[in-house]
């Protein structure tokens, strides 16, 4: 039974996004409304915050709308660090129009598509304030304008989308005669979007003409806030904005409000009476450094404290893997050099690599060097940075999604060579051990392989394991079984073939001491002691496979 329900404890907010929402049905929150406060008192015009995703960025630019904007519930901040500064809560709360609009839905396959997905958000965007349309503040032309942008019948040109925000802030400051808040989240993300489908010039133009027009020649603007994972360069689509104040993940100011600080961590654990899991959590979730201040990721802190309420023995999981962000991953293994690769491994033993961050960049200059692409793993939280600066992998969680797309590349490598699949395949039926060896052995060269510091021997074997798997799995006439119940245990790896009536018994070893003839042989005696091979007792022909590993090598034995 869910032990929320049991204690009477607040719901961890999974799911939800939005301020309100979890203020108002009692969920968990870890107060971050001290950013309210710095940024009033900061001054600056356009505020841009770049931080990985999932660290709460959308939460924080949801809590600044409810916060400022016109109509605001007071309450959900009654018990919150800026609800306690009653003279900053007069003056501000709920005193401004405000505008929020979200630009992760925009996803076009083609820039049609994208600019359409564009138009239509800006639809629904000005439908908030239907109340425009018949305001007593507007002159009669006003009212047509905004009817244009909410008609969802009508084709919105090209050069009134991107004067739309700037006009509907001209509108909703006529209206309340305050000038109007701007919250733009995930800025960034139609031009990622633009960059992987092959349309990114002209989203780039689009942009650049909504973004310029509301935030650089907008005098109904009083502040804005934007959020992404990337700072783009100014002269991509912030060309001429002067006021333009950027908090990236090195900058020390605002760093506590992005992530949860390890007092923040134990202050959750110790409400829901999980105390002895935080070695668990900063093992896994913990590792980053926004400016001065050690950060854990909040999505995974939630997730597993989540499914520790409803198991207490639960294991901590990889919470934080996505497709589009593994992209960035898959790009820098099509492409990487021996020197690469190398830096690869030195990361996934937990050393350190030196690298140069670009601070400013744009999406077409990703493929011009590899450099550029460590600094994006950078930005986006796949590495963050040790004390000296070098680039390190944060935590137990970024090292498997490494190591698993390292293990994706390689089965995808695999499966374009054929001529060499097949060599192996019937060297292993043949028992032809140096064929075997010198096959898999150039495989090792090609691929990224785990080093011994840092790295524990049942994750060394698992990942031979895995590139094994990803060898045999691509013969579609072979039965390939993966840690199968045979004999007096598990078995590494089961081979049928049915159309030779032969069966493949496969035990894999790594060789913690480099003597990969010993590690071979404790591989068959495996076999041999746990009667592997019973377990195959129809089939006319059992080969039983040793096969040891140490870095880059290997070593094949049969009996």
């Amino acid at each position: 039974m869910n032990s929320y329900g049991n204690e009477k404890k607040k719901k961890l907010p999974i799911g939800a996004e939005y301020f309100d929402d979890i203020v108002r049905d009692n969920y968990y929150y870890v107060d971050k409304t001290g950013l309210i406060l710095e940024i009033l008192s900061g001054g600056s015009k356009v505020h841009l915050f770049t931080r990985p995703r999932r660290f709460g960025k959308t939460l924080n630019m949801s809590m600044l709308r409810s916060f400022f904007e016109i109509g605001a519930e007071k309450k959900l901040f009654s018990d919150t660090n800026v609800g306690r500064n009653k003279e900053i809560c007069d003056q501000f709360l709920g005193k401004y129009p405000v505008v929020f609009i979200s630009l992760k839905g925009i996803e076009g396959m083609d820039f049609e598509e994208a600019k359409n997905d564009l138009k239509a958000l800006i639809n629904l965007t000005a439908m908030e304030f239907s109340f425009l349309k018949n305001s007593e503040r507007l002159e009669e032309e006003e009212k047509v304008a905004y009817q244009n942008l909410i008609n969802t019948e009508s084709t919105m040109s090209d050069s009134f989308l991107k004067q739309s925000l700037r006009f509907l802030s001209m509108l909703l400051e006529k209206h309340y005669g305050r000038k109007v808040i701007l919250l733009i989240d995930e800025y960034d993300v139609p031009l990622d979007k633009a960059f992987q489908n092959g349309y990114y010039d002209e989203m780039v133009l689009l942009l650049r003409g909504i973004l310029g027009n509301v935030l650089k020649t907008n005098p109904s603007l009083w502040f804005a806030v934007l959020t992404g994972c990337l700072r783009i360069s100014k002269e991509s689509i912030f060309t001429g904005l002067n006021n333009l104040d950027v908090h990236s993940i090195v900058d020390t100011k605002y760093a506590q409000y992005f992530g949860f600080t390890e007092e923040e961590v134990c202050n959750l654990l110790r409400y829901y009476n999980r105390e002895e899991k935080l070695p668990f959590l900063k093992e896994w979730y913990d590792g980053y450094h926004f400016g001065d201040v050690d950060v854990y990721c909040p999505w995974d802190v939630m997730k597993y404290v989540d499914a520790l309420m409803e198991n207490p023995q639960a294991v901590p999981q990889n919470y934080w893997s996505n497709t589009s962000g593994n992209a960035l991953l898959k790009r820098m293994l099509g492409r990487a050099s021996q020197k690469t690769k190398a830096e690869l491994e030195m990361l996934i033993a937990g050393e350190a690599v030196t690298k140069k961050i670009h601070y400013d960049l744009t999406y077409n200059e990703l493929d011009r060097t590899v450099d550029h692409i460590w600094s994006v793993l950078f930005h986006t939280g796949y590495l963050t940075q040790d004390m000296r600066g070098n680039l390190v992998i944060p935590n137990r969680e970024i090292k498997s999604l490494f190591i698993d797309q390292i293990s994706q590349w390689f089965d995808d490598m695999v499966k374009e060579d054929h001529t060499g699949r097949r060599k192996l395949y019937d060297a292993v039926l043949n028992k032809d051990f140096s064929c075997i060896e010198e096959l898999l052995n150039g495989y090792l060269k090609k691929t990224i392989s785990i080093r011994d510091t840092g790295v524990r021997n049942s994750m060394k074997e698992n990942f031979y394991h895995g590139i094994l798997l990803g060898i045999f799995g691509c013969q579609d006439e072979w039965i390939v079984k993966s840690n199968p119940e045979a004999g007096d245990g598990y078995a590494d790896i089961f081979i049928i073939v049915p159309e030779q009536d032969t069966g493949i018994v496969i035990e894999v070893k790594y060789a913690h001491n480099g003597n990969l003839n010993q590690a071979a042989d404790a591989a068959l005696k495996q076999i041999e002691k746990n009667h592997y091979e019973d377990e195959m007792y129809d089939i006319e022909t059992v080969l039983p496979y040793g096969i040891a590993f140490y870095k880059k090598r290997c070593k094949v034995k049969t009996i």
